[in-house]
């Protein structure tokens, strides 16, 4: 019984560090990746800033 709890948390531990590789390797979308909006290109940012 005690090796299929240790069994089970490494299996949940190995799934999280999957997820948690494949989204920091897969393609992201513009931004800082916190969701505000922010610009990933620079001359984006001086241009908003000049306004």
């Amino acid at each position: 019984m005690q090796e299929l709890i240790i069994f089970l948390i490494f299996a949940v531990a190995i799934v999280y560090l999957s997820n948690r590789a494949y989204q920091s390797f897969s393609a992201k979308k513009a931004g800082c990746g916190k969701g505000c909006g922010c610009a990933t290109d620079t001359r984006a940012s001086v241009r908003a800033a000049e306004k």
